[in-house]
């Protein structure tokens, strides 16, 4: 499937000032397949070391980091010679070895010439500064896979429209109504490869499709709480497994109007307060499961000086394991009658759009009895973010945002057509188009 993360792969190859590159994302997000693609088609040859699968493999670090002994050892292993310039090495599940992370710093230092990408699915966990230095190699995050992408992978006629939108544009209502639709369908079925794969092999009987899609995240699910269990520690895995079973309990109980900050009493028994909990959210945070948006109590910038450390929301990170935690059938969804649930599927839906594109970390805004699901800066300006789930776009947060704030323009995500003109201060975006924001002129 093509992933906007290869464009990415590509831009840091051809850096002069290459540093090894090291790719973070929750469990089954696409990164091996990702990178072994990107060495299939942009290199003679490549080599892939799991260090989870062939844990003997550690030993080749425990002499010393030296890149030229560890490549010479790994040409061993494998039977064939690296050759430094041309070739593309992975080293996936780098986490198990921690040397193994040690010695990019000196693949940096001493052997920058070599195309070196480190991978791992708790990543997020493992990385401190005992690890490596600051400074010797390049971050990038895999994300689920977006509506854009989504679209892409099912070779969706309605994609070059939407790529090639313009403010000036209208969506015909026959595309609009289609595109919608397409919506419903990535809200079952979100943005996992394996699960967008087993949606598309199946998809011309969509009721079986849509079953074996649940079955498919029923099954990562169970593999979340293994990871859970495994790499957390007895007492601190409780903790965990307890928080995340509860995020989409929690949002479930929003009836109306933006979701709630996350409520910390009831979750473990005994256990109230954030400070006991802190610790384990911020687990989650890493390993990529959860979705933290901050609570920004005004609209001035730096979002961060005006949000408390135990004041946030948490959504989760994939739409589709959502609904499957949720419980919730794919044929309420594709009916569009869901009550309560719609609104907090918009809003986690928005929240992965806007982080897939750049904006993380995201604030949302409360103040008195006004509350705002996303602020985002966009040039040193601050612009308002309104989701609302149908074609109702009443908003009265908004306007009392926009009175006392005064942005130059304002957001609604809603089920109403693209609707952008000039001189008026609320643009109406649908939301299959949040991964376009904003869209330019």
């Amino acid at each position: 499937m093509k992933r906007r993360m290869m464009n990415r792969l590509l831009e840091w190859k051809k850096e002069e000032y290459r540093k090894p590159l090291l790719l973070k994302g929750v469990r089954q997000v696409g990164k091996t397949h990702l990178l072994k693609e990107f060495g299939r088609l942009h290199f003679k040859k490549y080599y892939y070391f799991n260090f989870e699968k062939e844990p003997a493999l550690a030993r080749i670090f425990e002499i010393d980091l030296v890149p030229e002994r560890i490549l010479s050892e790994l040409s061993f292993h494998i039977g064939h010679s690296i050759n430094i310039g041309e070739d593309f090495v992975i080293f996936d599940e780098i986490q198990e070895v921690p040397k193994a992370l040690t010695s990019l710093k000196y693949f940096q230092e001493d052997c920058p010439e070599l195309h070196l990408c480190g991978a791992g699915s708790l990543l997020g966990l493992h990385l401190s500064e005992g690890s490596f230095p600051v400074g010797k190699v390049t971050f990038e995050t895999l994300r689920p896979m977006s509506f854009e992408e989504f679209l892409m992978a099912n070779e969706d006629k309605a994609l070059p429209f939407i790529q090639q939108l313009t403010t000036k544009d209208k969506i015909p209502e026959i595309l609009h109504e289609y595109l919608w639709g397409q919506l419903k369908i990535y809200f079952i079925v979100g943005g996992l490869p394996e699960v967008v794969a087993t949606y598309c092999k199946n998809k011309n009987n969509l009721f079986e499709a849509l079953s074996m899609v649940r079955k498919k995240q029923d099954d990562l699910i169970n593999s979340y709480y293994a990871d859970i269990a495994k790499h957390s520690g007895k007492v601190n895995a409780m903790h965990i497994d307890r928080i995340f079973r509860s995020v989409p309990m929690q949002l479930e109980t929003n009836q109306d109007g933006s979701t709630s900050r996350f409520k910390f009493k009831g979750i473990v028994p005994g256990v109230s307060h954030y400070d006991r909990l802190a610790g384990a959210i911020d687990w989650l945070e890493a390993a990529g499961l959860i979705i933290k948006v901050h609570i920004a109590n005004t609209g001035h910038l730096p979002f961060k000086g005006y949000a408390k450390e135990n004041f946030f929301k948490l959504l989760l990170f994939d739409i589709g394991i959502l609904g499957s935690m949720s419980g919730l059938p794919p044929k309420v969804i594709l009916d569009a009658d869901y009550g309560s649930y719609k609104g907090y599927f918009a809003e986690n839906f928005v929240a992965e759009e806007l982080i897939f594109n750049g904006r993380d970390p995201l604030y949302c805004w409360q103040e008195q009895k006004a509350e705002i699901e996303y602020l985002v800066e966009i040039e040193g300006e601050i612009i308002p973010i309104e989701v609302k789930s149908g074609l109702n776009t009443k908003a009265k947060s908004l306007k009392a945002f926009a009175e006392k704030y005064k942005p130059s323009y304002q957001i609604i995500f809603s089920g109403r057509p693209f609707d952008i003109q000039s001189g008026r201060s609320i643009h109406y975006y649908p939301l299959y188009l949040a991964g376009r924001f904003p869209i330019e002129k």
